[in-house]
């Protein structure tokens, strides 16, 4: 295990705050019907947003390995949760946006398909539990 650690602070009523490894914060809090005072991301926001942060940084990278002319690149995710607790993500539809100039769409789905079946970290862990499904979209540049 690293030297590092994550630490999660208590802010005051259910605000918080989460300091990475790498030194970066991050407040979060519950929502007010969970008694929070929706100061800060919700913890599970968190998890949609690494998965999507992990995945757009593969796909941006694999692309401009394979030379393709990437201008903007951003992914919508929508997450849908359990209802009973533990309320974990059952299922996840991450749709992509690539915007560029001729940019070839085997190249796009071949980036997506090696970030969410091997590199992404976060997809393959919560891939464990949600079933997730990917789409994307190229826009002229």
């Amino acid at each position: 295990m690293s030297d590092k650690i994550a630490r999660v602070k208590w802010a005051g009523g259910m605000t918080f705050v989460g300091e990475s490894p790498s030194g970066h914060s991050v407040v979060m809090d519950a929502g007010v019907e969970s008694g929070g005072n929706d100061m800060g991301i919700r913890p599970m926001e968190m998890l949609l947003l690494g998965m999507g942060g992990c995945s757009s940084i593969d796909v941006l990278m694999i692309l401009k390995k394979a030379r393709q002319d990437v201008q903007d690149c951003w992914v919508e995710l929508v997450g849908e949760r359990a209802d009973d607790h533990p309320r974990y993500f059952n299922k996840i539809h991450a749709k992509f946006f690539v915007k560029g100039n001729d940019i070839d769409p085997k190249h796009v789905e071949r980036a997506i398909e090696l970030s969410r079946d091997k590199y992404c970290s976060a997809s393959v862990q919560l891939g464990a539990l949600a079933a997730i499904t990917t789409e994307y979209e190229i826009v002229d540049g």
